[in-house]
């Protein structure tokens, strides 16, 4: 074998996904392969299933042989068990094999026993094995008894094989999707025809310029990694993207995972079962039910490992009208060091800061702000921050952005991707001296709308809204969204460089935008605008005006304390306990309507007059407080 990395080997496919052949070519180079096949032959007259079974035999070299199993198909864990490790061994496949389990004359029988023994004769098999089998969990429950029975039992002898594996590939029109990458550090996952694929420490822009490795990302400042809470990890791996030469493929119609759709309802129910005294938590209920659904519980944590993405990217032409790029530099070289208003937040709140340099974006309203290939660099940066973020035990992101230009760019990409127009999404511009500058206000807005005249017959996908518009800073975090939704990290967005980066991300993947929630709006429109596209409504109205990120660092004590007390608080007692306190066995004959009175509770009803006469209707004085009880009766 020429692939390093692996011992075993598990492909899965749909039928006619080139399955069978991407197995074959990972053996190529084998001197001997021992070829097991598990089908039945079939019926002699279906001719379509013969030549079907002869193309795989003519593909097989002349040195490999042949072994079938049909007979017996429990001899398959034997024969795996039995190689030794100079053999190399091909099995195809485990949906014959499971096939010829179910038939009548091989029953009754114990199948899961049978499964068992295979797995744990592939978990410690010496050899070099590859096997392949069909992947039926995409398809339609079947309507028929053993159509079921079928399904559940592949179902159930892939999971248990992929988990016996080192290393497990979907393949899907002829492409390979590594579900489970070879676990041997510095083996790349094989991908037959191609050049290794690069690790997730190699730079993207490696493929384009000589395969240099870009630098080590910044430090972080107080990094931990807590220990994960019950239900869900908080950094569970989802998926494994499509691998070319040039790292990760990101591309519209990803499917990455949703938040837990019972969990948050769930939890927002339980809240009206807390001891709590008034009608609860609000609007702020929103933040329990979101924290239930990312952290696939009722009773969510608070999130006691945050991480700050601090973006600088600057935008040169017009789009950052008043504003100096060294000044963004300043503030991203404060931030570094720990000091300014960001680095001071988050402190207060225990987060920790990282600054992320972005790619420059050129004058948008002369020429695409990046190339694609700088797209490409940066949504796969932007990705791998959030993978990072995942493996070192993050529980919630924050995007933050400081790049001069960034207002501008983000009215852009919304003007794109909403048909806003630009003059309703800029913000005013706001100089260092504090002061409102309208004459750089208009010259963004002709940025803006120069662009916007540039690109009017350019295409509107997410990429190239990028390239055209929206810059290395946008890109970058759309990454970072697309990431954390892989691994199953919420992301607090606060700002217009992160509400473009979800308004790119959900056309390329519409999971993205459940995994966010909006703390502020912050007063400004394109943040407006984008939360009520993306569906995301705002928790609070600070209207800080500290920069993008300063409102969510701002409001993530309030969001912990909310999460600690739907923690921690007990239930309401019932209001039943009480009810036979009194000793009057069910008597309700002191006239309050059956109402029952608990300990404690003052006697307000009017008293009886002590004589003859009519009873008085005028206010009384209530009697002294009894000290045994407030009322002897």
């Amino acid at each position: 074998m020429s692939i390093d990395g692996w011992n075993t080997i598990l492909v899965l496919g749909g039928i006619r996904s080139g399955k069978s052949e991407f197995a074959e070519s990972l053996l190529a180079d084998a001197p001997t392969v021992r070829y097991v096949a598990t089908s039945a032959p079939g019926d002699p007259e279906d001719a379509e299933w013969a030549a079907r079974l002869e193309a795989h035999r003519s593909r097989r070299p002349g040195t490999w042989t042949t072994e079938e199993t049909a007979e017996e198909p429990r001899r398959l864990a034997d024969i795996v068990e039995s190689a030794g490790p100079n053999d190399t061994l091909l099995v195809d496949d485990l949906g014959g094999w499971v096939t010829v389990l179910l038939d009548p004359a091989h029953q009754p029988a114990d199948d899961t026993a049978t499964i068992a023994e295979l797995s744990a004769a592939v978990r410690d098999c010496p050899a070099r094995l590859v096997l392949v089998s069909p992947e039926v969990g995409l398809s339609l429950v079947p309507t028929t008894l053993l159509g079921r029975a079928f399904t559940d039992a592949l179902g159930a002898a892939n999971r248990a094989v992929a988990d016996a594996c080192d290393a497990v590939v979907l393949v899907v029109a002829g492409q390979a999707c590594w579900l489970k990458p070879p676990a041997v550090t510095g083996a790349t996952p094989p991908t037959p025809g191609s050049t290794a694929t690069p690790t997730a420490g190699e730079t993207a822009a490696g493929a384009a310029g000589g395969g240099e490795r870009e630098a080590a990302l910044p430090d972080v400042l107080t990094p931990t990694a807590p220990p994960e809470p019950a239900g869900v990890p908080w950094s569970a791996p989802t998926m494994a993207l499509p691998m070319v030469t040039t790292g990760l493929v990101i591309q519209a119609g990803m499917e990455l995972p949703m938040p837990d759709e019972y969990t948050g309802p769930q939890a927002v129910e339980r809240l009206a079962t807390l001891d709590v005294p008034g009608a609860g938590l609000g609007v702020l209920e929103r933040v329990v039910g979101f924290a239930a659904a990312t952290q696939g519980t009722a009773t969510p944590a608070p999130w006691s490992n945050v991480r700050v993405l601090l973006l600088h990217g600057d935008h040169a032409g017009g789009a950052a009208a008043g504003s100096r790029v060294s000044e963004s530099a300043r503030r991203a070289a404060q931030a570094r060091a720990g000091r300014g208003v960001l680095a001071r937040l988050a402190a207060e709140s225990g987060a920790s800061l990282q600054v992320v340099d972005a790619p420059a974006a050129a004058p948008m309203e002369d020429t695409p702000a990046l190339d694609h290939e700088a797209v490409e660099n940066a949504l796969r940066y932007g990705w791998r921050l959030a993978e990072e973020a995942a493996d070192a035990g993050v529980q919630l992101l924050v995007l933050a952005a400081c790049g001069a230009g960034a207002d501008a760019a983000a009215a852009a990409v919304l003007a794109a991707t909403a048909g806003a127009e630009p003059p309703a999404v800029l913000g005013r511009v706001v100089t260092e001296q504090g002061e409102i500058d309208d004459a750089a206000w208009m010259r963004r807005c002709a940025a803006v709308r120069d662009a916007m005249h540039r690109t009017r017959r350019s295409p509107r996908e997410a990429k190239d809204v990028l390239a055209e518009l929206g810059g290395g800073d946008v890109a970058v975090a759309t990454g970072v969204l697309l990431g954390a939704t892989a691994r199953r990290v919420p992301v607090l967005l606060d700002g217009p460089v992160g509400l473009a980066a979800g308004m790119i991300s959900r056309d390329l993947a519409g999971q993205s935008r459940h995994w966010c929630l909006l703390a502020d709006a912050g007063g400004h429109p394109a943040v407006r605008l984008a939360a009520d596209v993306l569906g995301l409504t705002p928790l609070l109205d600070l209207r800080l005006d500290l920069g993008e990120g300063a409102n969510a660092l701002a409001a993530l004590p309030l969001l912990r304390s909310v999460l600690s007390l739907a923690a921690a608080l007990p239930a309401r007692p019932d209001d039943n306990d009480n009810d036979n306190d009194n000793g009057d066995n069910g008597d309700n004959d002191d006239g309050d309507g059956g109402r029952h009175r608990g300990d404690g509770e003052p006697d307000f009803r009017e008293p009886k007059p002590d004589g003859p006469g009519p009873a008085t209707t005028g206010p009384t004085e209530p009697a002294a407080p009894d000290p045994a009880g407030w009322h002897a009766g």
